[in-house]
């Protein structure tokens, strides 16, 4: 019997993602009836937690929400509560608790905390049996199906449609929503291969790297901040996000010819902030690679791994992370490592 091959199960999830998202959409009428109910409640504002790739999920909602319903959403601090035991009036908010596996102690903790202290809370999870689904009022499934690769891929593109769904379904745009995350899914089917060689060569320039920056702004800071995990987490990376503004107070000074960045530029209005962003990077003779629907919109960039743009502009995150996660992928394979085992990782963490 011929063993998998090096990489196989996170190459997999990443190609099963168009799947997953259409999976979610059978769904969608749970969605409708907990955003009718987040409506009854007239939220104040909507809280988010959860760790890793939840957490990044939980930077997209707050656009997603803003955007979409108007609503302010927030990612919350869990040690406020849970560790701290801060007694907070929750009575107006909406607590939306994002964990792949369902069983994160500390955000069980503060769901349960959070119910208490007269908030909504709404478990976003992959296991509908787990036991913060048991604690929560209301329960959305993510339909993701078992994930085996230790770095979430298919989990976290699945939990940022959810949210835009959820955030689209309160104000009754959920279906404009579900019919741009349909197109988006028929889109990443068709860019994936396209993006499979593209990003496997890069791999290779990248082969020696030990650093790099990642930079976003608006929803797309959610992706920078995912594919820094993504090649921190398989890479032996040390990627840090940064928004495109960030770069300009302090870290610039860090650059050099042997420190790339990676830009990820959207045709939205934070497209002038990246390319802003882009330009001192080039000043300071980095390496540029530009990934996102403007890619080509970024000059001199050495690299160009542009994805096409969805019907639904805010929908874009879930096609831009996409050659992030190929690289992840690619990248350990170049440096000799298992990207479905990182060292000193399992797939459930038990946050501290």
């Amino acid at each position: 019997m011929t063993a998998p091959a090096v990489g196989a199960q996170l190459l997999g999830e990443i190609r099963e993602q168009p799947a997953a998202l259409e999976r979610l959409l059978g769904y969608a009428s749970d969605y409708e009836d907990v955003a009718r109910r987040m409506r009854m409640r007239r939220p104040a504002t909507v809280r988010l937690v959860g760790h890793g790739s939840s957490d990044n999920a939980a930077s997209y909602a707050v656009y997603a929400f803003g955007l979409l319903s108007g609503w302010t959403a927030l990612r919350d601090s869990i040690s406020l509560s849970v560790y701290y035991g801060a007694e907070l009036d929750l009575s107006h908010s909406c607590v939306i608790a994002l964990s792949q596996s369902g069983r994160t102690p500390d955000v069980v903790e503060y769901a349960e905390r959070a119910r208490a202290q007269g908030a909504l809370t709404i478990a976003l999870t992959n296991d509908g049996d787990s036991v913060l689904a048991e604690v929560c009022e209301a329960v959305l499934p993510l339909a993701a199906g078992a994930e085996h690769a230790v770095a979430a891929t298919k989990t976290y593109t699945t939990q940022v449609a959810a949210l835009a769904l959820l955030a689209g379904s309160a104000t009754e745009d959920g279906r404009r929503i579900a019919a741009g995350i349909q197109a988006t899914a028929d889109l990443m089917r068709e860019v994936l291969p396209e993006l499979e060689p593209q990003v496997s060569e890069l791999a290779m320039t990248l082969a020696f790297t030990g650093r790099m920056f990642v930079i976003g702004r608006g929803p797309e800071f959610a992706t920078a901040r995912e594919i820094s995990l993504k090649l921190l987490e398989t890479c032996r990376v040390a990627a840090e996000p940064l928004t495109a503004t960030d770069l300009a107070h302090g870290p610039v000074a860090a650059l050099d010819g042997l420190f790339p960045v990676w830009a990820i530029a959207s045709d939205d209005a934070s497209l002038g902030a990246v390319r802003e962003a882009a330009a001192r990077v080039r000043g300071v003779g980095a390496t540029l690679i530009a990934s996102g629907t403007a890619a080509a919109e970024l000059e001199g960039a050495a690299h160009v791994l542009s994805v096409p743009a969805p019907p639904v502009g805010l929908l874009t995150p879930l096609l831009s992370v996409v050659p992030g996660q190929l690289l992840a992928w690619a990248l350990a394979r170049a440096k000799g490592l298992d990207p479905d085992r990182p060292v000193g990782l399992s797939k459930v963490t038990l946050a501290l």
